[in-house]
């Protein structure tokens, strides 16, 4: 680890950026974030959830899942802010707890499921709370309502070498110059712009999420608790929409509807608050949730659209572009929030810049480690997302076409994951360990799945009788209906 008294210039208080606070802090480095937007009040994460404007961060209020890697990156390098999480209302939910009925009485605890769990809280709590904690850190320092408005840079060779940025701060134009700039600033980043019209070639592969996203906050009534961990699961995918139940801090929940792009009456009825819950009341799994007798809307419906993934390439034929520049969380990649890994992919992002920095005092190697070790520890989760991504889109397609028949391939594969796959993580607990692992960003995506026992053990439930693997609890409950007599119930023309 090399000794540094740099300083670091951060653009976002987002996740990704607080992640880089905390991350960069210590060791020397004076660092400042530059947010946008006004800091957060001074009252109670009430207070945060209602009235904190974050203009900068349009997924504020949208449903998060805080996993595994996140979680145990929080746990291990930073106990005291694990410890004002909890005491502010987060909670943390264990491996054990997220098991299917069928496996509970045969659980053991077994080294790594500590890394399993979960923190269940707002993401307005969890920011509120990480930034107070960053805000006390040595070296550290928040900058509010001031936005970046563009590069100071000059060329060395065939690199740019970024040594600040413009910005503006209470109506006056600066220049904020350090040894280091981060451009956490999220999926609206302007950085890949600026550098290209430096004549940087920023290249960066999309793929469309396919859906538009749509979250309504509830709390739980007095007197009310949340409904029993039976096995019914807290998400589903009907194809022509999924949802998602989110449990959170301090007797809050929220739900989120994702809506495929091409369902057009739908995603335009759903913005509406008692077609939302219409909807969520025609399906079990979220129906239980707001029955009226056990919760209240706390919130509006909020939408997000423009949901794609990217990632974007800041070397050239290996080669380092930008030098003293570094692009973390979605400014760099971006997935589909569905899959609830945007803030451990951001703060871990922030973590691997810490690594590289501290090998080195080199800008140009600083680059090269930075690309490799992003590509090494985040890619594997990006294809699959994609590649999930792309199958959604096709589902979606084929729940419009009252003729579609899907061809035997299609047939197995649904199958597989139908009859074999869901049911051996709720009636082997290798299998849900294994998988519970990918999903957490703990192990390789697709690792498991390719291993032989593993791949042994699915096959054994796949050759199950439905009714036996009924009879075992190995089926969740049945998701909802079906999209025709979802839109029947909401009026809506098929």
């Amino acid at each position: 680890m090399t000794e540094s008294n740099e300083s670091v210039l951060i653009a976002g208080a987002g996740i990704a950026g607080l992640g880089a606070a905390l991350a960069l802090s210590g060791g020397g480095r004076r660092v400042t974030i530059l947010d946008r937007d006004p800091p957060p009040p001074d009252g109670s994460v009430e207070e945060a959830f209602h009235n904190w404007e974050r203009r900068g961060a349009t997924q504020l209020r949208h449903s998060h899942a805080f996993i595994g890697r996140l979680t145990t990156l929080i746990r291990t390098r930073y106990p005291d802010l694990m410890d004002e999480l909890l005491r502010e209302g987060a909670r943390l939910i264990g491996f054990d707890v997220t098991l299917a009925p069928p496996l509970v009485p045969g659980y053991r605890h077994e080294p790594g499921d500590d890394d399993l769990s979960f923190v269940l809280s707002r993401r307005t709590t969890l920011e509120l709370v990480i930034r107070r904690y960053a805000a006390r850190l040595p070296g550290v320092n928040f900058l509010p309502d001031t936005g970046v408005r563009g590069l100071i840079a000059r060329r060395e060779g065939a690199a740019l070498v970024v040594e600040g940025v413009n910005v503006e701060c209470g109506g006056a134009a600066l220049e904020m110059r350090a040894d280091v700039i981060v451009d956490a600033s999220g999926r609206n980043t302007s950085f890949p712009d600026w550098l290209r019209a430096e004549g940087l070639e920023i290249a960066q592969e999309e793929s469309p999420a396919g859906i538009l996203y749509y979250t309504r906050h509830y709390r739980l009534r007095d007197g009310q608790d949340e409904p029993p961990r039976d096995g019914t699961p807290g998400g589903g995918d009907l194809g022509y929409i999924k949802f998602g139940v989110f449990a959170a801090d301090n007797r809050h929940f929220s739900i989120t509807l994702a809506v495929p792009e091409i369902e057009a009456a739908l995603r335009m009825a759903v913005m509406k608050p008692e077609t939302f819950d219409a909807i969520c009341l025609a399906m079990p799994a979220t129906a239980r949730w707001i029955a009226p007798s056990r919760a209240e809307p706390a919130s509006q419906v909020f939408s997000m659209g423009n949901l794609q993934s990217v990632w974007r390439k800041y070397l050239k034929d290996g080669a380092p572009q930008a030098l003293n520049f570094f692009a973390i969380g979605d400014a760099a990649v971006r997935t589909n929030p569905l899959y609830g890994r945007g803030c451990s992919a951001g703060v871990v992002h922030a973590h691997i810049l810490r690594e590289a920095l501290d090998a080195t005092r080199d800008p140009r190697e600083r680059a090269r480690i930075f690309e490799r070790k992003t590509f090494t520890a985040l890619r594997p989760y990006y294809d699959v997302m994609v590649k999930q991504d792309e199958q959604a889109i096709r589902r979606a397609r084929n729940e419009q076409d009252p003729n579609y028949r899907p061809r035997l391939k299609a047939r197995i594969a649904r199958s597989f994951v139908e009859d074999a796959l869901m049911p051996a993580t709720r009636g082997d607990l290798a299998v849900a360990r294994a998988a519970s692992r990918s999903f957490h960003m703990i192990a390789d995506p697709t690792a498991w799945l390719k291993s032989p026992a593993m791949l042994a053990r699915v096959f054994r439930i796949w050759a199950m009788s439905k009714d036996a693997k009924r009879s075992a609890g190995l089926y969740p409950p049945e998701a909802g209906p079906t999209r025709g007599d979802m839109l029947a119930r909401l009026g809506l023309a098929a």
